[in-house]
């Protein structure tokens, strides 16, 4: 079953990840000791199933 939003920043957090902006609906977050940046859409419903993958992929975690 696809992730939230707010899962998936709560699941990004725990692998070291930090809000470091938002802009309207979009959280721009980094994780400090890999260097890796990522942007989570912040709507109102799941994400996408590819969009999940690609948010991991982008954040090492897959």
């Amino acid at each position: 079953m696809p992730l939230t939003p707010r899962e998936m920043i709560k699941h990004l957090k725990k692998n070291g990840f930090e809000i470091i902006s938002q802009n309207g609906s979009h959280v721009k977050m980094r994780n400090y000791e890999t260097g890796r940046q990522t942007v989570v859409p912040y709507h109102g419903s799941s994400l996408k199933k590819g969009l999940e993958q690609e948010i991991l992929k982008q954040a090492g975690l897959k």
